[in-house]
Parts: C-alpha cells; sequence; structure tokens
C-alpha cells in the first residue's frame, strides 16, 4: 500500500493561525493559565504544546508547566504494532493532581490515542479536569471522545490518512496534508 499525497489543507500561516486561536480560547475557557498543565502525547504532540505554550505566554505574559507524555505501554494495539516497541520517557515536570491538564496531539481521528494518554495520566495522579487540544480532527470516532480545542475539522474517506508535518520532528516546512491509501 502506497500513500500519495493528495491536497495540502494547511500551510505554516494556518497552522500558527489555528493555533494562536487555540491558545487564547485555552486562557479563556480557564480563566488564565493558573493550575493549567499542558502535556504533548510524544512525537507530534510535544511541538504542538511548545507552540501552544508560546502563544498562551504572549498572550498571558506567563507560561503553563509543559510535560511530554509516552503513551507506548498504554496503547491497546500494543502487540499488533511492533515486535519491540520503543517506549521514550514521560517526562511531567510537576505533579497533575489538581490541575487542568491540556492534553495535546496533532490529529484525533479513532480516539484511542487519546484514551491511553488519559490512562497514563491517571497513574500519574488525578487533575481536576482533562482538555484535548488538536490540530485537526478528522472523525471516524470509535471511543465517545471528542476535543476541547480543534485547529481544523476535515472530514475524511476510510482510504485517506491527514499526515502533519513538524519542521521539529519531520525536518520539512510546517504543513497538513490529506494523502490517499493506494494499492501498489
Amino acid at each position: 500500500m502506497i500513500l500519495q499525497p493528495k491536497a495540502q489543507i494547511m500551510d505554516k500561516e494556518a497552522i500558527d493561525r489555528a493555533l494562536r486561536r487555540i491558545a487564547h480560547e485555552i486562557v479563556e475557557k480557564n480563566k488564565g493559565t493558573e493550575d493549567v498543565m499542558l502535556i504533548g502525547i510524544r512525537r507530534r504532540g510535544v511541538p504542538l504544546a511548545e507552540r501552544l505554550r508560546a502563544h498562551i505566554r504572549e498572550v498571558e505574559g506567563s507560561e503553563p508547566p509543559l510535560g511530554v507524555l509516552d503513551i507506548t505501554l498504554y496503547r491497546d494495539d500494543l502487540t499488533t504494532r511492533s515486535d519491540a516497541p520503543q517506549v521514550h520517557r514521560t517526562e511531567i515536570p510537576e505533579s497533575v493532581r489538581g490541575k487542568k491538564v491540556v492534553l495535546c496531539d496533532d490529529v484525533l481521528y479513532t480516539g484511542r490515542t487519546v484514551r491511553a494518554a488519559m490512562d497514563a495520566i491517571m497513574d500519574l495522579g488525578r487533575p481536576k479536569a482533562i482538555q484535548l487540544a488538536v490540530l485537526v480532527d478528522r472523525g471516524h470516532r470509535e471511543l465517545p471522545i471528542r476535543a476541547d480545542y480543534v485547529g481544523k475539522n476535515v472530514p475524511t474517506s476510510g482510504r485517506e490518512v491527514i499526515e502533519v508535518k513538524f519542521r521539529e520532528t519531520d525536518d520539512e516546512e510546517d504543513k497538513v496534508l490529506i494523502v490517499e491509501k493506494v494499492e501498489d
């Protein structure tokens, strides 16, 4: 199976505008940043969280703590993904107890990644609330999970995949693409 580019749906400027808006929404919904903690789901959720943190700093003059969450061992498809999964460090700067945790990820699809992330967070303590910020919501949920903050809603078919490219993780220009699964 080959993934063939179909369309670019966001460029660097559109991504930045969406993240600025989300940063404002996070501040507004939480009435500031007190007790807010951003946690990026490893891989592309991390640069997303870092960028949101920078935008929040511009708006509020202060920044919430930022953590990095590895959910590898919490996935329900662990055995089907790899014989030897790569586990990375989870780095949470302080306790999540009593915090309003904003989970950050690039794409919301089935909801399984978010469920795994919530399980991982709950193992660290009991936050006051868990909110979800995503750059793209593509639909096709398998679990009853929805994002609190969405950069762009993009309805997709089962043959389409959303690819987010960040300079921090992909050494490419920031962009969001729809690619289509094509038989070889």
